[in-house]
């Protein structure tokens, strides 16, 4: 049996029901002992989910994840006035998503300007006083210069003029990643809280098969082994996949979990079940 024809069985194991049918035909045996045939259900299920090793083929469940899942905050609080993206939406890095209300934090801007016009007039005022030109005024040394800003309040207002303008900068919120949109939290007028997720980019062109193994079968695999992917939607896909991470340490189940990347396709999303062969050395 080629390891494709065993994935599919496993497969065929994973989504039949794991007792007995209810249409026509005996009874199976157990069936008037209810305790006995739920110990035999969890029996089954307890065995779908280990791994399973035939002669030439090491095969396990697992599921495909994504590398990169990146929340989307904003860093200040402000109402959502315009929100750029729907559920499942691909969005490039640098993609404008979300905007948030300007009109506080513009008015702040012109109050905090003319504070540092006022400071830096003061500024000039102290240099002049000390028998500097206005057009000769960076002739003062550093030293004299540096006590005039400090005394014309000129350093505290530029500070709060730099602080407002990037307030205003984070009233628009760009993706850090290319990816899909999920999980979206956040609606058009709503409020948006630093600290709360408005929704995820989901990385699509970078996913991996999350799966475990026996302690028993950990010498069959190490960094770069080939596997072979089939998920339970697409059973007749077969995508190559290489382990590209082993955890350092045994679970108290028994298990050791692993990682292999897997290549970009138009069937593979993250949350999808599938089936991990190792394949023949």
């Amino acid at each position: 049996m080629n390891s494709k024809l065993c994935a599919l069985a496993l497969l065929a194991v994973i989504i039949l029901p794991s007792c007995g049918s209810s249409g026509s035909g005996a009874a199976p045996i157990l069936e008037d002992n209810p305790t006995e045939t739920t110990s035999s259900a969890q029996d089954v299920e307890g065995a779908r989910m280990q791994p399973l090793l035939s002669d030439t083929h090491l095969s396990s469940k697992g599921v495909i994840e994504s590398m990169h899942v990146v929340p989307i905050f904003c860093r200040i609080t402000g109402q959502i006035t315009a929100l750029k993206v729907e559920l499942g939406q691909h969005v490039r890095k640098g993609q404008v998503l979300v905007r948030l209300d300007e009109s506080d934090i513009r008015a702040e801007l012109l109050k905090r300007e003319a504070e540092l016009e006022q400071a830096e007039y003061n500024y000039q005022a102290i240099l002049m006083g000390q028998g500097y030109k206005r057009n000769k005024l960076d002739e003062a040394p550093e030293e004299i210069r540096k006590l005039a800003r400090v005394n014309s309040g000129y350093n505290t207002a530029l500070a709060a003029v730099k602080k407002t303008q990037q307030q205003l900068e984070f009233c628009t919120i760009t993706a850090p990643i290319s990816g899909a949109v999920s999980d979206i939290s956040a609606t058009l007028y709503g409020a948006a809280i630093p600290g709360e997720s408005l929704f995820y980019i989901v990385d699509t062109e970078h996913l991996k098969a999350s799966f475990d193994v026996l302690e028993n079968e950990l010498s069959k695999f190490s960094a770069g082994s080939q596997v072979e992917v089939i998920t339970v939607a697409y059973p007749g896909d077969v995508h190559r996949a290489k382990v590209t991470a082993i955890s350092p340490s045994v679970e108290k189940t028994g298990m050791v979990h692993m990682e292999a990347e897997l290549a970009p396709h138009p069937h593979l999303m993250p949350g999808m079940t599938a089936i991990i062969t190792l394949k023949d050395k």
